[in-house]
Protein backbone atom coordinates (compact mmCIF):
# COMPACT_ATOMS: atom_id res chain seq x y z
CA UNK A 1 0.00 0.00 0.00
CA UNK A 2 3.00 2.51 -0.09
CA UNK A 3 2.73 2.71 -3.59
CA UNK A 4 -0.86 4.93 -2.95
CA UNK A 5 -0.29 8.96 -3.99
CA UNK A 6 -1.81 11.85 -1.67
CA UNK A 7 -4.23 14.41 -3.16
CA UNK A 8 -6.30 16.58 -0.27
CA UNK A 9 -9.10 19.22 0.10
CA UNK A 10 -5.99 21.54 1.48
CA UNK A 11 -9.23 24.58 1.71
CA UNK A 12 -9.31 22.45 5.31
CA UNK A 13 -5.43 23.24 5.87
CA UNK A 14 -6.34 27.54 5.35
CA UNK A 15 -8.96 29.37 3.15
CA UNK A 16 -5.84 31.15 1.24
CA UNK A 17 -3.78 29.41 -1.65
CA UNK A 18 -0.24 29.92 -0.59
CA UNK A 19 -1.32 28.31 2.42
CA UNK A 20 -3.20 25.48 1.05
CA UNK A 21 0.21 24.91 -1.31
CA UNK A 22 2.79 25.36 2.13
CA UNK A 23 0.55 22.53 3.61
CA UNK A 24 0.47 20.06 0.87
CA UNK A 25 4.44 20.63 0.65
CA UNK A 26 5.30 20.33 4.37
CA UNK A 27 3.29 17.16 4.44
CA UNK A 28 4.89 15.85 1.16
CA UNK A 29 1.21 15.87 -0.56
CA UNK A 30 1.34 16.59 -4.33
CA UNK A 31 -2.23 17.05 -5.74
CA UNK A 32 -5.06 19.06 -5.08
CA UNK A 33 -8.70 18.24 -5.25
CA UNK A 34 -9.38 22.20 -5.11
CA UNK A 35 -12.75 23.02 -3.29
CA UNK A 36 -12.31 26.45 -1.52
CA UNK A 37 -10.02 29.05 -2.67
CA UNK A 38 -9.68 32.25 -0.68
CA UNK A 39 -13.30 33.53 -0.27
CA UNK A 40 -14.60 31.70 -3.39
CA UNK A 41 -15.35 28.07 -4.62
CA UNK A 42 -13.88 26.67 -7.23
CA UNK A 43 -16.67 26.74 -9.42
CA UNK A 44 -17.07 30.99 -8.61
CA UNK A 45 -13.54 31.43 -10.18
CA UNK A 46 -13.17 33.62 -13.96
CA UNK A 47 -10.89 32.03 -16.22
CA UNK A 48 -8.46 34.54 -15.80
CA UNK A 49 -8.35 33.71 -11.86
CA UNK A 50 -8.22 30.10 -12.89
CA UNK A 51 -5.23 30.68 -15.13
CA UNK A 52 -3.42 32.64 -12.14
CA UNK A 53 -4.64 30.02 -9.52
CA UNK A 54 -2.53 27.57 -11.85
CA UNK A 55 0.62 29.49 -12.11
CA UNK A 56 0.60 29.51 -8.57
CA UNK A 57 0.24 25.62 -8.07
CA UNK A 58 2.62 24.92 -10.87
CA UNK A 59 5.22 27.40 -9.12
CA UNK A 60 4.52 25.26 -6.03
CA UNK A 61 4.82 21.78 -7.19
CA UNK A 62 1.23 20.78 -6.75
CA UNK A 63 -0.91 19.42 -9.11
CA UNK A 64 -4.99 19.70 -9.52
CA UNK A 65 -6.01 15.89 -9.34
CA UNK A 66 -9.34 16.77 -9.40
CA UNK A 67 -12.03 20.09 -9.33
CA UNK A 68 -14.03 19.35 -6.16
CA UNK A 69 -16.65 20.93 -7.33
CA UNK A 70 -20.49 21.08 -5.39
CA UNK A 71 -22.22 20.25 -8.95
CA UNK A 72 -25.34 18.53 -7.91
CA UNK A 73 -25.57 19.72 -4.63
CA UNK A 74 -28.74 21.29 -4.98
CA UNK A 75 -32.22 20.18 -4.95
CA UNK A 76 -34.66 18.60 -7.32
CA UNK A 77 -36.48 21.49 -6.99
CA UNK A 78 -34.48 24.14 -7.66
CA UNK A 79 -33.91 25.58 -11.38
CA UNK A 80 -31.53 23.59 -13.46
CA UNK A 81 -30.61 26.02 -16.49
CA UNK A 82 -28.53 28.38 -14.13
CA UNK A 83 -26.89 25.28 -12.27
CA UNK A 84 -26.36 23.80 -16.17
CA UNK A 85 -24.55 26.95 -16.95
CA UNK A 86 -22.18 26.40 -14.11
CA UNK A 87 -21.43 23.14 -14.94
CA UNK A 88 -20.45 24.10 -18.47
CA UNK A 89 -18.42 26.97 -16.85
CA UNK A 90 -16.50 24.10 -14.39
CA UNK A 91 -15.43 22.53 -17.59
CA UNK A 92 -13.48 25.11 -19.04
CA UNK A 93 -12.14 25.88 -15.67
CA UNK A 94 -11.19 22.03 -15.84
CA UNK A 95 -8.96 22.40 -19.10
CA UNK A 96 -7.56 25.73 -17.87
CA UNK A 97 -6.55 23.74 -14.27
CA UNK A 98 -5.21 20.61 -16.06
CA UNK A 99 -7.01 18.34 -14.75
CA UNK A 100 -9.27 15.07 -16.15
CA UNK A 101 -11.72 14.86 -13.46
CA UNK A 102 -14.93 16.79 -12.09
CA UNK A 103 -16.20 15.57 -8.57
CA UNK A 104 -20.23 16.37 -8.45
CA UNK A 105 -23.21 14.55 -6.55
CA UNK A 106 -26.75 13.56 -8.03
CA UNK A 107 -28.95 16.47 -6.31
CA UNK A 108 -31.06 16.43 -2.67
CA UNK A 109 -34.21 14.76 -2.41
CA UNK A 110 -36.79 14.66 0.30
CA UNK A 111 -36.16 12.12 2.42
CA UNK A 112 -38.14 9.19 1.88
CA UNK A 113 -39.19 10.38 -1.66
CA UNK A 114 -35.98 8.89 -3.75
CA UNK A 115 -37.72 6.81 -5.95
CA UNK A 116 -40.30 9.84 -6.75
CA UNK A 117 -36.92 12.30 -7.61
CA UNK A 118 -35.40 9.48 -9.64
CA UNK A 119 -36.05 10.72 -13.52
CA UNK A 120 -35.71 14.46 -12.36
CA UNK A 121 -32.09 13.45 -11.22
CA UNK A 122 -31.26 10.90 -14.08
CA UNK A 123 -32.86 13.84 -16.69
CA UNK A 124 -30.21 16.15 -15.10
CA UNK A 125 -27.31 13.64 -15.27
CA UNK A 126 -27.87 13.39 -18.89
CA UNK A 127 -27.49 16.73 -19.09
CA UNK A 128 -24.46 17.10 -17.13
CA UNK A 129 -22.99 14.33 -19.24
CA UNK A 130 -24.22 15.81 -22.74
CA UNK A 131 -22.65 18.87 -21.78
CA UNK A 132 -19.28 16.55 -20.87
CA UNK A 133 -19.26 14.94 -23.83
CA UNK A 134 -16.06 15.03 -25.91
CA UNK A 135 -14.17 17.50 -23.55
CA UNK A 136 -11.72 14.42 -21.98
CA UNK A 137 -13.54 15.31 -18.25
CA UNK A 138 -14.28 12.25 -16.51
CA UNK A 139 -17.49 13.00 -14.14
CA UNK A 140 -16.56 11.88 -11.00
CA UNK A 141 -19.75 10.84 -8.53
CA UNK A 142 -19.36 11.01 -4.48
CA UNK A 143 -21.61 9.60 -2.53
CA UNK A 144 -22.86 11.93 -0.19
CA UNK A 145 -25.84 12.42 2.72
CA UNK A 146 -29.39 13.33 1.53
CA UNK A 147 -28.84 13.34 -2.43
CA UNK A 148 -30.12 10.57 -4.28
CA UNK A 149 -26.89 8.62 -4.81
CA UNK A 150 -26.59 8.41 -0.89
CA UNK A 151 -26.37 4.97 -0.46
CA UNK A 152 -25.28 1.99 -2.31
CA UNK A 153 -28.42 0.78 -4.44
CA UNK A 154 -28.62 4.38 -5.67
CA UNK A 155 -25.27 4.94 -6.23
CA UNK A 156 -25.20 1.95 -7.95
CA UNK A 157 -28.20 2.97 -10.03
CA UNK A 158 -26.72 5.92 -11.35
CA UNK A 159 -23.27 4.02 -12.06
CA UNK A 160 -24.96 1.00 -14.01
CA UNK A 161 -27.15 3.61 -16.10
CA UNK A 162 -24.35 6.33 -17.21
CA UNK A 163 -21.07 4.05 -18.19
CA UNK A 164 -19.73 7.83 -18.32
CA UNK A 165 -19.73 8.90 -14.90
CA UNK A 166 -17.56 6.85 -12.29
CA UNK A 167 -17.85 6.37 -8.32
CA UNK A 168 -16.07 8.28 -5.73
CA UNK A 169 -16.58 6.32 -2.97
CA UNK A 170 -16.35 8.40 0.65
CA UNK A 171 -16.75 5.31 3.55
CA UNK A 172 -17.65 8.45 6.34
CA UNK A 173 -20.24 9.20 4.02
CA UNK A 174 -21.81 5.56 3.67
CA UNK A 175 -21.46 5.05 7.39
CA UNK A 176 -23.18 8.09 8.06
CA UNK A 177 -26.14 6.87 5.78
CA UNK A 178 -26.51 3.48 7.80
CA UNK A 179 -24.59 1.83 4.73
CA UNK A 180 -21.95 -1.74 5.44
CA UNK A 181 -18.78 0.48 4.16
CA UNK A 182 -17.77 -3.42 2.80
CA UNK A 183 -21.03 -4.17 1.18
CA UNK A 184 -21.00 -0.51 -0.19
CA UNK A 185 -17.40 -1.34 -2.05
CA UNK A 186 -17.76 -4.97 -3.34
CA UNK A 187 -21.44 -3.58 -4.63
CA UNK A 188 -19.34 -0.20 -6.17
CA UNK A 189 -15.91 -1.52 -6.86
CA UNK A 190 -16.30 -1.79 -10.64
CA UNK A 191 -17.66 1.51 -11.33
CA UNK A 192 -15.30 3.52 -8.53
CA UNK A 193 -12.35 5.59 -10.40
CA UNK A 194 -10.89 6.80 -6.63
CA UNK A 195 -11.70 7.40 -2.85
CA UNK A 196 -12.16 9.72 -0.31
CA UNK A 197 -10.25 9.51 3.33
CA UNK A 198 -12.77 10.37 6.16
CA UNK A 199 -13.51 8.07 8.99
CA UNK A 200 -16.44 8.20 11.46
CA UNK A 201 -17.73 6.47 14.58
CA UNK A 202 -21.06 4.59 14.68
CA UNK A 203 -22.89 7.91 15.89
CA UNK A 204 -21.70 10.35 13.04
CA UNK A 205 -18.69 11.31 15.01
CA UNK A 206 -15.85 12.15 12.74
CA UNK A 207 -12.04 11.29 13.38
CA UNK A 208 -8.70 10.53 11.96
CA UNK A 209 -8.37 8.06 9.35
CA UNK A 210 -8.58 4.53 10.88
CA UNK A 211 -10.00 5.56 14.16
CA UNK A 212 -13.51 5.35 13.16
CA UNK A 213 -15.44 2.39 12.11
CA UNK A 214 -15.39 3.15 8.54
CA UNK A 215 -13.00 0.28 8.47
CA UNK A 216 -10.56 2.24 6.40
CA UNK A 217 -7.23 -0.32 6.64
CA UNK A 218 -9.22 -3.08 4.54
CA UNK A 219 -10.52 -0.88 2.42
CA UNK A 220 -7.12 0.11 1.76
CA UNK A 221 -6.63 -3.26 0.80
CA UNK A 222 -9.01 -3.50 -1.62
CA UNK A 223 -8.63 -0.48 -3.51
CA UNK A 224 -4.34 -0.80 -3.88
CA UNK A 225 -6.16 -4.72 -5.00
CA UNK A 226 -8.04 -3.52 -7.26
CA UNK A 227 -5.54 -1.11 -8.63
CA UNK A 228 -6.34 1.85 -7.09
CA UNK A 229 -3.24 4.19 -6.75
CA UNK A 230 -5.18 7.94 -5.38
CA UNK A 231 -6.38 8.83 -2.11
CA UNK A 232 -7.79 12.22 -1.59
CA UNK A 233 -7.76 13.08 1.96
CA UNK A 234 -10.88 14.91 3.30
CA UNK A 235 -10.59 14.88 6.91
CA UNK A 236 -12.88 17.34 8.64
CA UNK A 237 -11.25 17.07 11.70
CA UNK A 238 -12.39 21.26 12.14
CA UNK A 239 -14.52 23.77 10.94
CA UNK A 240 -12.85 25.29 8.22
CA UNK A 241 -14.08 28.09 6.12
CA UNK A 242 -16.57 26.65 3.60
CA UNK A 243 -17.94 23.72 5.79
CA UNK A 244 -21.01 25.05 6.72
CA UNK A 245 -22.09 25.82 2.78
CA UNK A 246 -20.85 21.34 2.30
CA UNK A 247 -23.56 20.70 5.15
CA UNK A 248 -27.13 20.91 3.57
CA UNK A 249 -28.22 22.22 7.04
CA UNK A 250 -26.34 19.36 9.14
CA UNK A 251 -23.45 20.06 11.48
CA UNK A 252 -20.83 17.91 11.53
CA UNK A 253 -19.64 16.18 14.92
CA UNK A 254 -16.37 16.83 15.69
CA UNK A 255 -15.60 14.56 18.69
CA UNK A 256 -12.72 14.33 21.43
CA UNK A 257 -10.17 14.88 18.73
CA UNK A 258 -9.05 18.65 18.69
CA UNK A 259 -6.70 20.73 17.17
CA UNK A 260 -5.64 24.89 18.00
CA UNK A 261 -5.39 26.02 14.35
CA UNK A 262 -7.06 24.05 10.67
CA UNK A 263 -3.63 23.41 10.34
CA UNK A 264 -2.35 21.24 12.78
CA UNK A 265 -5.59 19.55 12.17
CA UNK A 266 -5.25 19.00 8.73
CA UNK A 267 -1.45 17.84 9.70
CA UNK A 268 -2.87 15.01 12.26
CA UNK A 269 -5.31 13.63 9.42
CA UNK A 270 -2.04 13.35 7.24
CA UNK A 271 0.04 11.93 9.77
CA UNK A 272 -3.01 9.54 10.50
CA UNK A 273 -3.58 8.21 6.62
CA UNK A 274 0.22 7.75 6.48
CA UNK A 275 0.22 5.47 9.51
CA UNK A 276 -2.18 2.94 7.82
CA UNK A 277 -0.20 2.34 5.02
Amino acid sequence: MSEFTLAAFADEAGAEVSEQIRALQENGIPGIELRGVGEKNITDLTCEEAKELKKQLDDGGIRVWCIGSPLGKISVGEAFAPHLDVFKHTLELAHILQTERIRMFSFFCPKGEEQYCRDIVFERLHQFCAAAQGSGILLCHENEKGIYGDNADRCLDILKNFPSIKGVYDPANFLQCGEDTLRAWDMLEPYLCYMHIKDVREDGTVVPAGKGNGRIPELLKRYAKMGGTVLTLEPHLTVFKGLEALENGEKTKIGEFSYPSQRDAFDAAVHALKDLF
